[in-house]
């Protein structure tokens, strides 16, 4: 048999597991983060192996990472999915980890795919066992670990980015492909054809080598079932690689923008109060297989971030489409989002309250732990009413308009301004508001 044949044989291991890369060395796509020339890179060669989350998108090598990682240092690896496995068995490993590492002086490597999805009881469970070293801990993760996971696990980690892999990446995959098959890739596509399988690819090897498995399985049937005088329809070009991959004409980056690229235009669309390219980015993310809880998500920090106290119902509009997405799911909820999109890209907008953050948090850095005014503190205690805590402190309910001025600052910091109101929307009428509260009267109500 052939090597052709053989690699298509019945009950074969998928061809994603048979190229599946060995050591770290053969691992396309990520050789800023782990190549041998970066510096968490060399670290690994020389087994010095933290705990590490891995964020990134599906198919950029997370597992093959973690498996190649174990054989390199001659740990034994465990793999549980955090979808699938609760408290009780990750004890069961931790547990296992400390006995391999005490009688055999063996390191145990666990790998936890989507481990963002552990709630916070399932994440202290492994805290000790990282600690102690009974495991070395891989995350793997496609959200945010800083939102998704607890500090003392991330405090306990480095985080890893894995990006995307580019087209010229995903390119060294095919040549992979073509040379295990033994079949040049000009037998195979038109140039139009492999331009458009590595852009609808994604960045995701994964996908890409299953639509190659699918291609050379076709590729098998025909060349091996037509008769002599039947004309191959190889190389394949666009039209007939979209219909034996069933693939849409339209790919979340047809023009090789990153996901990252997408939303962040979704984002600016919004900001810039253009619903229009607000709710074509929308489309363009729904139609690419774009978690619509991710959007939601980043909706609402919109609400906050870009529209602020311009308009204030944004943030409950925002939070009540989160519910909405999470309730009844696609295909329906994309509706729910179109709404909150168009909404938001059409409201006035103001960045102050959280610009006023911004220069309270650079005024905290630069300040330190300025005294809070004796005035201000708590006055619960015998010893602090003796201190004078409390003291000559004016209760804004027994003035008119339930204002009175007094000094709230720390005395060093007492003339800063840090929230300073638009004019737009409804920031205007709190701006006219409290100006109007400091020209008021201060009689006793």
């Amino acid at each position: 048999m052939d090597l052709f044949s053989a690699a298509q044989a019945p009950n074969s291991a998928p061809l994603s597991e048979v190229l599946r890369p060995k050591n770290l060395d053969e691992i396309i796509g990520q050789e800023k983060t782990i190549g041998p020339q970066s510096k968490l890179g060399r670290m690994l060669r020389q087994g010095i192996v933290p705990s590490l989350i891995i964020w990134g998108p599906p198919g950029t090598g997370k597992t093959t990472f973690a498996l190649a990682l174990a054989q390199h240092i001659q740990a034994h690896f465990v793999n549980l999915n955090a979808v699938d496995s609760g408290a009780k068995a990750l004890r069961e490993v931790g547990e296992a980890g400390r006995d391999r590492r005490l009688q055999f002086s063996q390191k145990t490597l666990l790998f936890v795919d989507e481990i963002h999805r552990f709630n916070k009881s399932q994440q202290d469970v492994l805290l000790p066992y990282v600690e102690k070293g009974d495991l070395i801990l891989i995350g793997a993760t496609t959200e945010n670990p800083s939102y998704e996971l607890n500090k003392a696990l991330l405090s306990r980690s480095r985080v890893v980015v894995f990006e995307r892999l580019t087209p010229a990446q995903l390119k060294e995959i095919v040549d992979k492909v073509c040379r295990f098959y033994e079949v040049s890739e000009e037998a195979l596509l038109k140039p139009e054809a492999l331009k458009n399988l590595l852009e609808i690819s994604d960045g995701d090897a994964r996908r890409l080598i299953n639509s190659l498995e699918i291609l050379f399985d076709y590729y098998r049937f025909e060349t091996g079932s037509r008769s002599g005088e039947t004309q191959s329809s190889f190389p394949l070009d666009l039209e007939a690689l979209r219909e034996l991959l069933q693939m849409s004409p339209l790919g979340y980056d047809k023009s090789s923008e990153m996901h990252y690229d997408v939303i962040s235009a979704f984002i600016k669309s919004v900001r810039g109060s253009d619903p229009d390219a607000a709710v074509y980015y929308l489309a363009r993310m729904l139609e690419g297989g774009e978690d619509p809880v991710f959007i939601a998500r980043r909706l609402i920090i919109l609400a906050s971030e870009d529209v602020g106290n311009a308009d204030p119902r944004a943030l409950s509009l925002a939070v009540a489409g989160l519910q909405a997405v999470e309730a009844i799911g696609l295909p329906e909820a994309a509706i729910t989002l179109s709404q909150v999109t168009t909404y938001m890209a059409s409201c006035p907008k103001s960045n102050r309250s959280y610009m006023a953050l911004n220069q309270a948090k650079e005024c905290v850095q630069e300040t330190k732990s300025l005294p809070v005014p004796l005035h201000l503190r708590s006055s619960k205690t015998a010893l602090s009413k003796d201190l004078g805590y409390g003291k000559g402190y004016r209760y804004p309910h027994d003035f008119e308009n339930a204002w009175v001025e007094q000094t709230y600052l720390p005395e060093a910091v007492r003339d800063r301004v840090f929230y300073d109101p638009s004019a737009r929307g409804f920031e205007k009428t709190l701006k006219e508001y409290l100006h109007w509260l400091k020209q008021g009267s201060n009689k006793k109500g």
